[in-house]
């Protein structure tokens, strides 16, 4: 994840609060009570208190009243009171074949009643099928509860045989086709390239979720207006089948010779990708493909899906609608517009009823691209197909947090306490969810998320995967130490996440790089849920800190060489990202000293690689440079370690230099604007990339390991 903003001054000093802002007795009991940590450990010898300024407004997020003493002393009564005569938690989660914990706790006698999924009523001693079910409890002395019962597979499939495959950031990947940045008609292509003629198993793309529109647009794929619903800036606009039948041919050709401009301009003119300037011509395009009529199936494919996502769909594109008129923060447009809800936002409903329909319209031909890539993936003989990649959050002012309101968390926003790599801590500028509001709907608002993209991933990423468990909740208008951590129940979200991914046939990713709670990774492994392994990173940080040898890398891991927040492996190994870092002004310390400390870095990776006899020379016919056969042997020590999943950097096969995001700049650098380009930064087109010698030399290295461990 990457942070958007920092804090320039550490609240309470850089160890935590003052004597002065030391939280009391009844505010950390009432804390814990809620989820609402009091501390947390930077590292494994040191506790910071959270601050009783952070305590107090992370409550009041709750709808907890801590403004006074005696307030205080109130709700953790009241708390206390609640926790101690409820029956049973408002979600409870029940794993196949185990007993549940909350369920074994019930007084004797008590009566249960359930309703599945499917409306029909089960004994407590059936054995129930997978969903999200009702159930009521009786107890003997009158106690009555009614709450959701996760019933979910133990844990995931573990993928039976290695996969290889592709990374990728959807939008730097041109081809002769696309409208000046990458789209999905690409996807499939490389899908189709990759499956057949690569042997790969997987192409893991950026979050393709909705964008807050704007100008410009915040280019980042990971501060989404709307995580349930993808952007239609990634249609291939003529494998729309109503685009054929436009009647104004002059019109057309137009947008086709503005759209050649914009591809021109990246691939020969050394332009940034502009996603504004795509979006302006695809929408012009997309209102005239709107005035084809629909035949008949064709209709009542878009009428199932508005049946389909009902609400949740009219939610979405009304808030599209509404920013046509108003503009794309709903915070800022008027009162009686800020609630979904509201007789004025119906009324306004209907009377941009055109437009809501227009929105609607780009939903659905975007999904259904969405699923043609992944069903193109699976027939080149994938077994995985698209894992897409799953944000932390939304943007504050987007449709997802206009119609999520009473989910999200006011005043708040998301982000990571200080640690031994930024003493400032982060803010990513993403209003988190409530833990109590989620449990109460059992979940509602993040089944439908997993639900709708997993209808066209074979697998998913879920970025910053840690936050099932804990988040770092930063006040707004307060600097990032000044948070603390809210807990979530890590058993239901789990639970859910099990549930769904199982009900699609599909694999889970997740991303737990960085600091870690213990604990964690084995829950999530338990699950069958993967991890994410970076080979610079792996390192015996419990020993003597060299570079992990192959065989004690776990293997439920997607392992890379590099991600898109880091920098691409050729730049790392000729240290030319450190001089990238310097010139903007990004060290802390001297030119020689960084240089001198990743170039030791390097060194030691590249001495057990050659140890290994992984590093092959130029003679042979291995590859054509010192640089290439480095970046064949990092991949075939990937290949040494039992990971499940080994996945490439696409722009490694052409030995880009830059990476795609630089964490810790916003205009200082293009982040999410550059396409793929070889190691002169000469832009390289998809087709480029299928016919490239060196990206296929690459490629057979993992297909020759892939064949050998097999």
């Amino acid at each position: 994840m990457t942070a958007q903003r920092s804090a320039e001054t550490p609240a309470g000093g850089p160890d935590g609060p003052g004597p002065q802002d030391l939280p009391s007795d009844d505010l950390s009991r009432l804390a814990e009570l809620h989820g609402v940590a009091t501390s947390y450990q930077p590292s494994a010898d040191r506790a910071v208190t959270a601050s009783a300024t952070a305590l107090t407004l992370a409550l009041a997020a709750l709808d907890v009243d801590t403004s006074t003493p005696a307030a205080v002393a109130a709700a953790l009564a009241a708390r206390e009171r609640e926790l101690r005569e409820r029956l049973l938690p408002p979600t409870v989660v029940c794993w196949s074949g185990a007993e549940s914990e909350a369920l074994a706790g019930l007084p004797p006698g008590t009566r249960l009643h359930i309703e599945t999924e499917q409306g029909e009523t089960r004994a407590a001693t059936d054995q129930l099928p997978p969903g999200v079910h009702r159930l009521t409890a009786t107890a003997p002395d009158g106690r009555t509860a009614a709450v959701h019962l996760v019933v979910a597979p133990p844990r995931l499939p573990t993928p039976t045989a290695r996969s290889y495959g592709l990374l990728v950031q959807l939008y730097s990947l041109l081809s002769r086709r696309s409208w000046g940045m990458g789209d999905l008609g690409d996807l499939a292509e490389l899908a189709a390239w990759a499956g057949r003629a690569l042997g790969a198993g997987f192409v893991q793309v950026n979050p393709l979720h909705a964008a807050v529109p704007g100008d410009p647009t915040d280019p980042s794929p990971y501060r989404p207006s709307s995580r349930r619903f993808p952007d239609p800036v990634h249609l291939r606009v003529e494998d729309v089948p109503e685009f054929a039948y436009i009647e104004d041919r002059a019109r057309v050709r137009a947008l086709l010779e503005r759209a050649g401009r914009l591809r021109e301009a990246v691939l020969e003119k050394g332009a940034l990708i502009d996603r504004d300037a795509v979006w302006a011509a695809k929408r012009e395009a997309l209102e005239l493909v709107r005035e084809v009529p629909l035949g008949p199936g064709r209709r009542a494919a878009y009428v199932d899906f508005l049946a389909r996502e009902g609400e949740a769909l009219e939610d979405h594109a009304t808030w599209c609608a509404l920013a046509e008129v108003y503009g794309s923060d709903w915070q800022r447009w008027p009162e009686r517009l800020r609630d979904p809800r509201s007789p004025e936002t119906a009324r306004a409903r209907r009377e941009l009823m055109d437009r809501v329909d227009f929105h609607c319209r780009l939903a659905w031909l975007t999904d259904a691209q969405l699923t043609a890539a992944q069903r193109v993936a699976r027939e080149a003989g994938m077994p995985v197909g698209i894992v897409h990649d799953l944000a932390v959050g939304v943007h504050p002012g987007g449709a997802d947090a206009w119609a999520q309101q009473e989910y999200l968390a006011a005043g708040m926003s998301v982000g990571a306490p200080p640690d031994a790599f930024n003493a400032r801590g982060q803010d990513w500028g993403l209003p988190p969810w409530r833990p109590d509001r989620l449990a109460a709907s059992g979940y509602e608002p993040y089944r439908r998320l997993l639900r709708a993209l997993f209808r066209y991933a074979g697998a998913l990423r879920i970025d910053h995967v840690m936050g099932l468990f804990r988040l770092w909740w930063v006040p707004q208008g307060q600097a990032p130490t000044a948070g603390t951590y809210v807990r979530y129940d890590a058993e239901a979200m789990l639970a859910i996440l099990v549930l769904e991914a199982s009900r699609a046939g599909a694999v889970v990713i997740g991303e737990d790089l960085g600091t870690v709670e213990p604990g964690v990774r084995e829950r999530l492994r338990s699950r069958g849920v993967l991890g994410t392994s970076v080979l610079w990173f792996e390192r015996d940080w419990d020993g003597d800190g060299r570079p992990l040898p192959p065989e004690s890398w776990r293997a439920d891991c997607l392992a890379t060489a590099t991600t898109h927040d880091l920098p691409p492996t050729a730049a790392r190994l000729t240290g030319e990202h450190v001089e990238l870092r310097d010139g903007l002004g990004l060290s802390t310390r001297p030119l020689e000293q960084e240089r001198a400390e990743a170039a030791a870095d390097t060194g030691e990776w590249l001495e057990v690689l050659s140890r290994l006899g992984l590093l092959r020379g130029t003679d042979g016919g291995y590859c054509a440079s010192r640089e290439e056969a480095e970046i064949q042997a990092v991949h075939r020590f990937l290949l040494r370690t039992p990971a499940r999943m080994v996945g490439v950097w696409l722009p490694d096969g052409v030995g880009d230099r830059r990476p795609q995001n630089l964490p810790g700049t916003w205009d200082q650098y293009p982040n999410w604007r550059l396409p793929i380009a070889d190691a002169a930064g000469r832009p390289v087109t998809l087709e480029e990339l299928a016919a490239s010698p060196r990206v296929r030399a690459l490629v057979e290295v993992l297909r020759d390991g892939a064949a050998r461990r097999g």
